[in-house]
């Protein structure tokens, strides 16, 4: 049986035909081979220019990477030397770890604080040694759904220009969030552009995960080094994805805010559909594409543990919330909300706010069956709130199993 993938930072919903059609074309065209696209390093110059007033040269200031995750490898193995200390904020997503270690550096964890994830300045502040070489930044969060706020940028940014130290940061998630959340680059504020190093990506704005390109945009010294490192590990990025990458980022903001919008409905109806039946959601994803589900306080299983279950009794995969902490940070029982947890129950799910809303009839419909539970559909041939519910009751096989 094909289980609902819940797991993984990709949509349920198709790319846009103008961005496919684009990479048809490109395809068509025969771009083909090993390729370097400039126009998009002028596209994304005019882009933080508008969106956050940088000055940056499309010429020297940006590499065109394989996706964020070689850019921010890339950018990992150009400025980190052996026994160099990197600053990152727990919860975490674990692919920065280890970068940091292949690169020789030392990761160095400082804990946000629950239910809403604030970053407390003393603990931050006190992270920093001779050593600290850079702060990694990841905002909006993965796996929280924070926004960092202007204060909490304000902190970082003093303590990087304090201690003459640099930033990476991972903006995949810019144009998702909620509300009346802003995303702010770091870069920025007053004397961070020279010493940050901004990793996005196509992937999550444009729903095409697969087509992995990314760059990197920093002072010329240090995106000179990426593209070096670019060329020793992949050469290029796919050459059609960059060509599509061009009608891409030329998108209007109509695109952007309907993103924003449908990934708010989304994220609204999960919260809601979860806490009906049982969960506990004490912090409401502010962005991204990821929330924490905390077990009820009847569940007497291990979040690792739980997750197997759910996978195995109702056809659903998830994320335990311990492989993003790292547990030293943490005493064995802490209050959240007022209620002593087990540490190894905080955030048993880190979904995508996606995967219970109008999910796709094939993937949805086959595991309904054979759990017994009638179809209806509607005009579209998509799942609708009755069947909605029927998830719900799936939730409850898993939840109140003896």
């Amino acid at each position: 049986m094909d289980a609902i993938n819940l797991a993984e930072g990709f949509p349920d919903f198709p790319a846009p035909s103008h961005i496919k059609a684009a990479a048809i074309s490109a395809i068509h065209s025969d771009f083909n081979q090993y390729r370097h696209v400039p126009g998009i390093c002028d596209l994304l110059a005019n882009i933080v220019k508008q969106i956050h007033g940088l000055d940056v040269n499309p010429l020297t200031d940006i590499a065109i990477c394989c996706g964020q995750s070689e850019a921010f490898a890339a950018a990992a193995f150009a400025i980190i030397d052996k026994g160099d200390e990197v600053v990152l904020f727990d919860p975490c997503y674990e692919t920065y770890e280890g970068c940091i270690k292949m690169a020789g550096g030392v990761p160095v964890y400082v804990a946000l604080d629950p239910p809403q994830w604030t970053l407390d300045p003393n603990k931050f502040i006190n992270s920093f040694t001779g050593r600290t070489k850079a702060v990694v930044l990841n905002s909006p969060h993965n796996p929280t759904g924070k926004v960092f706020t202007k204060d909490e940028l304000e902190i970082i940014a003093g303590e990087c220009r304090t201690r003459n130290c640099l930033a990476i940061t991972d903006e995949v998630y810019e144009h998702i969030t909620f509300n009346s959340e802003k995303h702010i680059s770091l870069a920025s504020f007053p004397g961070m552009q020279e010493r940050t190093i901004i990793t996005s990506s196509l992937s999550k704005t444009f729903s095409v995960t697969g087509w992995r390109v990314g760059w990197a945009i920093a002072p010329a010294f240090i995106a000179s080094a990426i593209r070096n490192i670019h060329a020793k590990l992949t050469d290029s990025a796919p050459a059609p994805f960059q060509e599509a990458a061009l009608t891409a980022l030329g998108s209007p903001p109509e695109y952007f805010e309907s993103l924003r919008s449908d990934y708010e409905s989304r994220r609204d109806y999960i919260v809601n559909l979860l806490t009906r039946v049982g969960f506990k959601i004490q912090f409401k994803p502010q962005g991204a594409l990821f929330l924490f589900a905390e077990l009820p306080e009847n569940c007497k299983l291990s979040d690792v543990d739980y997750v197997k279950m759910l996978n195995q009794k109702a056809g659903v995969v998830a994320v335990p919330g311990c492989g993003f902490f790292h547990t030293h940070l943490y005493p064995e029982k802490f209050s959240l909300g007022g209620t002593a947890i087990r540490r190894d129950t905080l955030g048993l799910l880190s979904v995508k706010v996606i995967r219970l809303w109008l999910l796709l009839q094939k993937e949805l419909g086959s595991l309904l069956m054979l759990q017994g539970v009638s179809i209806c559909n509607d005009s579209d041939g998509r799942i609708t709130q009755i069947c909605v519910l029927d998830i719900e009751m799936i939730l409850k096989i898993a939840l109140h199993r003896e």
